[in-house]
């Protein structure tokens, strides 16, 4: 699939890996960097959806998400943990949760711009689902530049795979191509936000690290099972350490 991820924040909060190991699938390790683990919550609106050869489906190509995720390696493979992502789209809802086997919910989002702010409401929707809420103004305050190898921005955006479980307890890679990450430094003011608390992840009460992307567009794969030795699936909820 084609799609372009646009007016996105990324902001992140350092976590004990302890608080995270029995919440990711065997056969993944949770990453720290510099001693900690990080949890990133990144409101943005997906456009442009459409399968590879195909033009964009009504209903479909344009959408609001937000999205709860850790990082995680598998067999060697540093990549992003999606603990939920909540999306303005029944459609999208019913087929990223069919392709793909992540954990998405419908909410309802409201997204504008105004003088160089984005303003981003999200409250969730989906019946038999943890409430989570989420309400920012955000923009950038700088010029772009990309992220440094070795530095902490870096490690947390420069990710070019995902990984679910699907219904079966089969782990899943899902490779992503795009450019790097046109980062900005950015302001937020979070209004409010309960995103993290239906797996039971407690952010810390400090601000969070934040940076602005205006678009990057992206190319997505199919879903491959991930052949981990049993070895690795038996410690999947140890640590792994980087930085």
């Amino acid at each position: 699939m084609f799609q372009s991820w646009r007016d996105l924040l990324f902001a992140h909060w350092p976590v004990p890996a302890g608080s995270l190991r029995r919440l990711v699938p065997a056969g993944l390790t949770v990453q720290e960097f510099d001693g900690q683990a990080w949890i990133g919550i990144t409101p943005f609106v997906l456009t442009g959806l459409r399968p590879r050869a195909l033009p964009a489906l009504p209903g479909l190509s344009r959408f609001p998400e937000i999205n709860v995720r850790t990082y995680v390696t598998a067999t060697d493979r540093p990549g992003v943990f999606f603990f939920s992502l909540d999306a303005g789209s029944t459609l999208a809802v019913i087929a990223a949760r069919t392709l793909y086997a992540l954990p998405y919910y419908r909410a309802r989002i409201s997204v504008r711009a105004d003088r160089g702010r984005i303003l981003y409401d999200s409250r969730r929707t989906a019946r038999r689902a943890p409430p989570a809420e989420f309400a920012a103004v955000y923009r950038p305050t700088g010029e772009v530049s990309l992220a440094r190898p070795g530095t902490l921005p870096h490690w947390l955006t420069e990710r070019y795979c995902l990984y679910a479980v699907d219904r079966r307890g089969g782990l899943h890679r899902t490779e992503i191509e795009h450019a790097p990450w046109p980062l900005q430094p950015a302001e937020a003011v979070i209004q409010r936000n309960t995103m993290a608390a239906g797996p039971g992840i407690e952010l810390p009460a400090t601000a969070p690290l934040v940076h602005f992307a205006a678009r990057v567009d992206v190319r997505v794969w199919l879903p491959q099972p991930v052949r981990a030795p049993r070895e690795a699936a038996a410690r999947g909820t140890g640590t792994d350490r980087a930085g």
